[in-house]
């Protein structure tokens, strides 16, 4: 059998397909022993291969008695019994590659193989389709035969409740679409309590259509959004609050820093002009929020130094090169809140969620693999990006389609009328005729022409493909006409009739060439399946989209000089290589495209790595104070550094920032007085010391799980938003950046710079947002933590004004007659001051 197969195809592929016929053999050599087999003994081999991966054997190893196994309850199950090939492709699949196989090869009973195969880990394996269609009906065909052998499958398909894709991934074997397994990634790291995580580790794909997913689709993100509209007038509330505020006063500035802080006269002006009891309660975190950078934009951000204000709207200007940065918005609010500094229109901010790219999430599985029916011409960028390669597998019986030679005409018109006088032809003879267009446009001019001379037939493109299946069902028959767009039906074949074959088996006609050869050998493939009979031929003219862009002029010349008329085409070798070359430049100007395009991404993929690991260690871990505590370390550090770095002498240093802006988030206040005579070490180390005592005092007063519980909620919720207006930042960022190349600096080094500097932002905003938050927040005794309240008002992502989010009844704070100052002698008669007696049990923010 081997040698036979040797002989199909060219040497290129011959070193790859022999490590493969060696297991393909092995199988082979099994097949009697594994026959005799009862149904129970053969469905009892799964524990048996459990047992032995425990014990220390490698899949490797299991992998032909394995393949034996799952070949002889296809039989048992749907009556298929695996070809020689199907096994080779099984190989090539189990070991992280793709294998090309044509049209109606069988890749769904080959993929029975290493999905079986790696499901015995029992980390699960996910097979892949294009359409919810295809893996339903995969799931309930091929899911036979798992169950068969005692493995449990699930379906994963959108409109499920979490519990159900809960269940389909635990399943062994998980079936759905690319996009669905995708927006569950997503959505996974945007929970708030593990439990609502419904994906498991991602071991193994196993992706159908391989080259439609990884490529056709690859530079189109999976993007979830929030709701459409997003309040903006809270931005022209915060300005004229901020306009009334006065330095000093209500306010302080750390220039060094370029933070702003609210005094505590600031604070009580802030509640009394919001209508608020406490600013710094968890319901009010976006408005806070949106107050701290007004406060930035009116007294950090300056006009034509740190931006301008044109006809295009509010422009950052480069700190380091004076350029204007066409394209950049600051994040996390600041832009808007210039915008309305500035009497402008506040410009809605992004509602991107949570974004990945097919390519970057396909590359996060443990084990990749693929089958399409082509795939060899796009084997550079498998092996580049997914570090996949392709082996071509023979077929099970030869190719004898005849796949006739190109014809080129003068005007779309001729070519139209030549399609059809060669449709009306082959229609009188009963043939079936499958014609493949370009644009939905196209396949409904083609079918005018065709009605006007009396041909029946039917129209496939996006406007009725739920009809796809029953469409491509009927296109093999006898007198069967087909008008397709280049869906084709790809993924379900289409069968020949009683008395086809001797009538020359589907004729399929290519109205235009694609951008892409594999594109255009998909639509042949739809000819010629099992050894079948069948023929394929292209129509071009002059006035396709190809053909205006690579077609030489040498060819068209020729037309001119051979006297040819509309009608007259024109074929040849040289004519096909013309085409071929084209096409091959436009396949590498794609692929070109598509490699820049995931080198941003990859930028952006870094940082989601960071966040999402992050995040989930604080989803499922238990220990937040330290969490907490390391952050408010991390911050102490970095203030301490900003205001003593430039001094050698201590003496010297300006602590009067770093006091003001460590008692926003300390519960107990500290003074300058108590950090005289410090190194800088020892300062850290003192205030670092003050955050331990300030937070176990805060869980002996509302209790260390509620506290615990809380943080969790504030930590993931000031990520997820931070998160999102950093993606919002970046897309900016990036669809600006080409404009820097005419600086003469390189757009995608900067792009990482930028990009890293912007990260390193945000992550410090997210801990000082946390540490102030978690200490400073007001959790009365019996108040409830209101997880999806605290959700909503942190993402800030629905719309309506904040006073609406606030609509439930909330607990009245108590009240006192006569406010005592922080530093004024305690009432209570002890000597000490207020904030070091009476106020430190009572000081809630």
């Amino acid at each position: 059998m081997m040698k036979l197969l040797q002989k199909i195809l060219p040497d290129s592929n011959e070193r790859e397909l022999k490590k493969c016929y060696k297991i393909a053999d092995q199988t082979e050599a099994l097949e009697e022993e594994i026959s005799k087999l009862s149904d129970k003994e053969l469905t009892g081999k799964t524990e048996t291969f459990r047992k032995r991966l425990a014990d220390g054997e490698e899949l490797d190893e299991l992998m032909p008695e394995a393949f034996a196994v799952v070949r002889e309850a296809a039989k048992r199950v749907l009556g298929m019994r695996h070809f020689y090939v199907q096994l080779v492709g099984g190989v090539v699949l189990h070991r992280g590659d793709i294998a090309e196989m044509k049209t109606g090869e069988g890749k769904t009973l080959v993929s029975t193989l290493p999905a079986y195969l790696n499901a015995l880990s029992g980390e699960g394996v996910h097979l892949v389709t294009v359409n919810d269609y295809l893996a339903r009906r995969d799931r309930e065909w091929m899911g036979q035969v798992f169950e068969f052998l005692g493995l449990t499958v699930g379906l994963n398909l959108p409109g499920m409740s979490p519990e159900e894709k809960r269940e389909a991934y635990q399943a062994d074997i998980t079936f759905g679409t690319n996009n669905e397994f995708g927006f569950d990634y997503l959505r996974d790291n945007m929970v708030l309590y593990p439990e609502q995580v419904v994906q498991r580790k991602l071991n193994f794909a196993l992706v159908d259509e391989v080259d439609s997913i990884l490529i056709d689709e690859a530079r189109t993100p999976l993007i979830i959004s929030g709701q459409a509209n997003k309040a903006t007038d809270l931005y022209y509330t915060a300005d004229k609050l901020v306009r009334r505020l006065k330095p000093e006063e209500d306010y302080t500035v750390d220039v060094k820093t370029k933070s702003v802080s609210l005094t505590e006269k600031g604070a009580d002006k802030a509640e009394s002009f919001m209508g608020i009891d406490n600013l710094y309660d968890a319901k009010n975190i976006t408005i806070n929020h949106h107050i701290q950078q007004a406060l930035k934009a009116h007294v950090i951000m300056k006009r034509d130094h740190d931006y301008v204000v044109n006809e295009e709207g509010v422009i950052i200007v480069d700190d380091f090169t004076g350029r204007l940065m066409h394209g950049r918005r600051y994040s996390d609010g600041l832009h808007q809140a210039i915008e309305a500094k500035e009497g402008l229109q506040v410009q809605k901010e992004s509602m991107t969620l949570a974004t990945i790219t097919l390519q970057n999430y396909f590359r996060m599985y443990d084990k990749l693999a693929g089958m399409t029916g082509t795939a060899k011409t796009e084997e550079e960028e498998f092996r580049k990006i997914y570090g996949m390669g392709v082996v071509q597998i023979p077929t099970h019986k030869p190719m004898i389609r005849e796949d006739l030679s190109d014809k080129l005409y003068k005007t779309e018109e001729a070519k139209y009328r030549a399609v059809v006088e060669d449709i009306v032809k082959r229609h009188a003879t009963g043939q079936p005729i499958l014609v493949g267009t370009v644009s939905i446009e196209k396949s409904e001019l083609l079918s005018k022409m065709l009605k006007k001379r009396g041909i029946p037939h039917q129209v496939l493109n996006a406007k009725n493909h739920a009809r796809e299946a029953e469409i491509i069902a009927e296109a093999g028959q006898r007198g069967a006409v087909t008008i397709a767009t280049n869906m084709a039906g790809r993924g379900t074949d289409i069968v020949l009739g009683d008395g086809v074959e001797e009538l020359g088996g589907l004729h399929v006609i290519g109205t235009e060439r694609h951008e892409s050869r594999r594109i255009d050998n998909q639509l042949r493939g739809r000819s010629g399946r099992q050894g079948d009979p069948g023929s394929s031929q292209f129509y071009l003219s002059f006035q396709d989209d190809l053909m205006r862009r690579f077609a030489s002029e040498k060819i068209q010349g020729m037309m001119d000089t051979l006297g040819l008329d509309e009608d007259t085409p024109i074929e040849g070798r040289m004519f096909s290589r013309s085409v071929a070359n084209a096409q091959k430049r436009v396949e590498g100007n794609n692929f070109d495209a598509r490699r820049w395009v995931l080198r941003y991404d990859d930028v952006l993929n870094q940082q989601r790595d960071v966040i999402y690991k992050q995040r989930r260690q604080v989803l499922t871990g238990e220990d937040l104070h330290k969490v907490v505590l390391d952050m408010g370390k991390e911050l102490i550090e970095r203030l301490v550094e900003a205001h003593t770095a430039d001094e050698d002498i201590p003496e010297e240093w300006n602590l009067e920032p770093v006091v003001e802006a460590v008692n926003s988030f300390l519960r107990q206040e500290v003074e300058e007085d108590d950090l005289e005579g410090m190194e800088k070490q020892e300062i850290i180390d003192y205030l670092h010391d003050q955050l331990k005592e300030d937070y176990t005092s805060r869980e002996e007063e509302i209790g260390a799980d509620r506290l615990e519980e809380f943080a969790k909620v504030v930590i993931l919720r000031t990520v997820d938003r931070k998160w999102m207006d950093h993606i919002d930042a970046m897309d900016q960022l990036r669809q600006g950046i080409h404009l820097r190349a005419y600086g003469q600096t390189d757009p995608l080094r900067e792009y990482q710079f930028e990009g890293f500097e912007m990260f390193q932002e945000m992550v410090q905003e997210i801990q000082e947002e946390v540490v102030r938050y978690v200490m400073k927040s007001d959790l009365g005794e019996d108040e409830e933590i209101e997880r999806e309240e605290v959700a909503t008002n942190q993402t800030a992502s629905s719309g309506g004004s904040p006073h609406q989010e606030q609509e439930k009844p909330k607990r009245q704070p108590v009240r006192k007659v006569e406010k005592v100052g922080r530093n004024q002698p305690c009432p209570c008669g002890s000597g000490k001051k207020y904030k070091h007696c009476c106020g430190r049990a009572a000081q809630t923010g």
